[in-house]
């Protein structure tokens, strides 16, 4: 009997931690598929920095490094250009890469590095205790915005991958998200197509990945996706928004 789908070899077996309703566990599975699909998982080094991706070195069965708060591009630009012949990746949130990490994405993009980054977008910091971030959507309330965010005060929610695609050293760079099924299939593909472009060495790759946030946003798990759906995209709108010459 053929086999048609199956745990991915590039997942341990530990049990995901996260909140339910989270769809972080969605996207690891769609990451380690693409890495098992590709033949990468001898050669793959990942780096997660603090944040709710904190602990994904106990999930994905690779190497994997910690690196310090919004730090992740910097340390997988030192491992790779170390290690050329390795697979490097981060895989960051968004209270991590748009705010403490900001110089860091934009300057490893700018420079070109050949990795890959995996950047979840739930519009609030996870972690922590639901405080807003540079990516939460006017009006939206978060602990710290308890009457929703005030663009005069707290300014508008930040594009990172719209700025990223402005940099000479950014390859690819593409928006998704995995509310469902269709989006998720659309998600994996532009997760194997921006691990691809490192392979090739044509530049600096981002997937942007919206994603929900129940606990902190507090609704229940089908609620979430609805108001990512009817929210989200309206801010973040998803598609591939640069693509290398030559590229599909």
């Amino acid at each position: 009997m053929k086999k048609v789908a199956g745990y991915p070899d590039s997942l341990t077996d530990k049990q995901f931690h996260y909140c339910p309703g989270c769809t972080h566990g969605i996207i690891h599975r769609l990451v380690a598929e693409v890495i098992d699909e590709l033949d990468l998982k001898e050669k793959t080094i990942g780096v997660a920095p603090v944040g709710c991706s904190v602990l994904a070195y106990e999930y994905f069965d690779v190497d994997m490094h910690e690196a310090s708060h919004g730090r992740a591009p910097a340390v997988a630009t030192g491992i790779k250009r170390v290690h050329p012949d390795k697979f490097v990746f981060t895989y960051q949130g968004d209270g991590d890469l748009a705010s403490i990490g900001t110089a860091e994405i934009v300057h490893a993009a700018n420079r070109g590095e050949l990795i890959s980054t995996v950047f979840v977008n739930n519009a609030i910091y996870g972690m922590t205790g639901g405080q807003m971030a540079p990516t939460s959507l006017e009006g939206q309330r978060t602990t710290t915005s308890p009457f929703g965010r005030d663009v005069k005060e707290a300014g508008f929610p930040i594009k990172m991958s719209e700025m990223l695609t402005e940099l000479d050293g950014s390859a690819y760079i593409a928006r998704v998200s995995v509310h469902d099924p269709k989006h998720i299939r659309k998600a994996k593909k532009a997760i194997k197509k921006s691990f691809e472009i490192q392979l090739e060495g044509k530049g600096f790759s981002l997937v942007e990945v919206l994603s929900t946030c129940p606990t902190n946003w507090g609704m229940k798990p089908l609620d979430a996706i609805e108001w990512l759906k009817n929210n989200m995209i309206k801010t973040y709108p998803l598609g591939d928004l640069k693509t290398p010459e030559g590229v599909e």
